[in-house]
């Protein structure tokens, strides 16, 4: 069968220090009381989008070291991810360490530019129900491909360090289903003054349009009705943001593929995108359908009734998000470092 999701891109090796009470300053040494190791970087979204049950498959370059060797093993044999049309390379590792302090984090990467072939993707591109791209200003040609074979493609968008915001980074759009900004970048690349301006502009150029917004939630419209729909965020302690943006567009995507209605899709792909951020750390903290079962049976909050229906009755609602640790595996459902 072929994949309902395709993610390509660069998987990092994500290395996540927990529980620091403050930043290191030049000269100075500070410990953290916690440690995280996990695929990052697009791997983000592929576990997220396999935690749910979809059928999850990733176009990327892992190098033959330790480093590789880890992300592959917990990819294909922890998390279900399909790696058919990914590639293993000589070389090191991409890594990203990441500092999580005062409910946000900071970042030091180290990597090198992938190898890609012609339509800009390292392996050939499969076929998928699903796929997403980050829009850049030179279109892919995998992107029109994907969607002259019927592919729904979801789009994201990374921030612009020139600060210029150019409209022509947005053109890949032509061949995307939909577009999935968060709010800072929808106004800026709209020169909007707010999400909803932001949403409405964005609306003609792509059949759904998502901005995030964080603790305020999302706004999602459907250019061929002209539906809006606002859902509020569920209110949580978040303690991390790592990877809830790639929790979120795994949840719309699964929303998307099971014909829910449109605020359906956005109810669920907040709330799974909330309960992330109570955790450390991108791919570990995305959750299972166990995790949902947990919430859903001591929240009762009457605009999630809907998951008395979506929620699996069997084997995969033991999924649940993971525990971290490089040091040894766990080999419990669902994954786990």
């Amino acid at each position: 069968m072929g994949l309902d999701l395709f993610v390509p891109g660069v998987v990092y090796l994500d290395i996540v220090f927990t529980g620091l009470r403050e930043l290191p300053r030049p000269g100075t040494e500070v410990w953290a009381n916690g440690m995280g190791s996990c695929p990052g970087g697009v791997a983000n979204l592929a576990v997220a989008a396999a935690r749910l049950g979809l059928r999850t498959g990733l176009g990327t370059a892992l190098a033959t070291d330790a480093y590789g060797d880890f992300c592959a093993q917990i990819l294909c044999t922890q998390e279900n991810v399909d790696l058919t049309a990914s590639t293993r390379i000589e070389g090191h590792s991409p890594v990203t360490v990441s500092l999580a302090y005062d409910r946000d984090r900071s970042m030091i990467t180290h990597a090198h530019p992938p190898p890609l072939n012609a339509d800009g993707l390292v392996g050939a591109l499969p076929e998928a129900r699903a796929a997403s791209v980050s829009l850049t200003k030179d279109r892919l040609p995998w992107v029109r491909k994907a969607r002259e074979a019927g592919t729904l493609v979801f789009a994201d968008v990374g921030w612009d360090a020139t600060d210029e915001w150019p409209a022509e980074a947005l053109g890949m759009l032509d061949d995307c289903y939909a577009f999935l900004p968060n709010a800072v970048e929808a106004m800026r690349y709209t020169r909007a003054g707010t999400p909803e301006e932001a949403a409405r502009r964005l609306a003609g150029l792509v059949p759904v349009v998502v901005v995030t917004n964080g603790a305020d939630g999302a706004i999602a419209i459907d250019s061929g009705t002209g539906e809006m729909v606002h859902a509020p965020a569920v209110p949580v302690d978040a303690l991390d943001p790592t990877g809830a943006g790639d929790v979120f567009m795994a949840g719309f995507i699964l929303g998307t593929l099971n014909d829910w209605p449109l605020g359906r899709r956005l109810a669920f792909a907040n709330l799974i995108a909330s309960l992330s951020v109570q955790h450390f750390g991108g791919s570990l903290s995305a959750p299972g359908w166990g995790d949902i079962a947990d919430w859903w049976r001591t929240s009762g909050d009457p605009r999630y009734a809907f998951l008395d229906d979506v929620i699996p009755r069997r084997e995969q609602r033991r999924v649940r998000r993971a525990g971290a640790t490089i040091a040894r595996l766990s080999d419990a459902h669902g994954g786990g470092m």
